[in-house]
């Protein structure tokens, strides 16, 4: 099979006409805040730019250093943009958050590079790539199942107090409220998954049939890796929030939040 067709820088510039065609759909649909998609466009370009170089000199020089440094600053990265949209939590539903997603994110990338793939877990052409669509896929479900806790809490908040004055207990009270953040985190993968296939082809199987792999090939990692980031939002998401919750509860049986 042929390799990879490159794309000239010049042509390469050719994409951002069509953030030129979003920004007159936001103009025309009256949609105010198109300063973001200058800025996100933007951000993302360095970003990548700035990652290809770091990569780049990752894979010419492997060393176990290097790999291990990348995926703590991937990590890091992933807790930091979960925190900082619930700067006013509480210091252990915080620390719940960081721990259950840094754990649950190394556990699943280590297994899916070790014991699946085969290869050494310190292997920057397999972890650095596969790490950052495990903890990508956290971190988004982590921040939408908390978003969609807290939302839910200050909505029913009347109900909440009108079962604490009747002697509910507040960890039966707030378990609800849990399952459905975790059941609303993992819809996004579950649909994803019912629809490969068929109605898309993934971005990790469309880039390896474009370098040249042979599809079954890809098809056997695509599987694999939408097994593991199924795996790893279910375990941050539930970690997150079963240890979170009861961080609200006080010594005298009050939900805090």
């Amino acid at each position: 099979m042929n390799g990879i067709v490159s794309i000239t820088f010049w042509r390469f510039l050719l994409i951002y006409l069509l953030l030129l065609l979003v920004l007159f759909i936001m103009k025309k649909s009256r949609i105010e805040n198109t300063g973001i998609l200058f800025t996100a466009g933007l951000r993302m370009t360095l970003q990548l730019v700035l990652a290809g170089y770091v990569l780049t000199f990752i894979f010419q020089n492997p060393h176990p250093l290097l790999t291990l440094a990348y995926l703590f600053s991937m990590t890091g990265f992933a807790i930091h943009r979960v925190l900082s949209g619930n700067r006013d939590l509480n210091l252990r539903f915080r620390l719940s958050i960081a721990g259950s997603l840094a754990l649950s994110g190394v556990v699943i990338v280590f297994f899916f590079v070790w014991v699946v793939v085969n290869v050494s877990i310190f292997n920057p052409q397999y972890v650095i790539p596969l790490s950052g669509m495990i903890f990508g896929n956290a971190m988004t479900g982590v921040g939408l199942a908390v978003k969609t806790f807290r939302e839910n809490l200050r909505t029913q908040r009347p109900r909440i107090d009108a079962l604490l004055n009747v002697g509910a207990p507040p960890k039966e009270i707030l378990l609800p409220f849990v399952n459905q953040s975790l059941e609303t985190a993992l819809l996004p993968t579950l649909n994803s998954m019912l629809g490969m296939g068929i109605v898309s082809l993934p971005g990790m199987m469309t880039g390896q049939m474009l370098s040249g792999t042979l599809p079954t090939t890809a098809i056997f990692y695509q599987i694999s890796i939408m097994i593991a980031i199924c795996a790893v939002v279910c375990l941050a998401v539930y970690g997150s929030l079963q240890l979170g919750y009861q961080t609200l509860i006080n010594k005298d049986d009050q939900i805090v939040c």
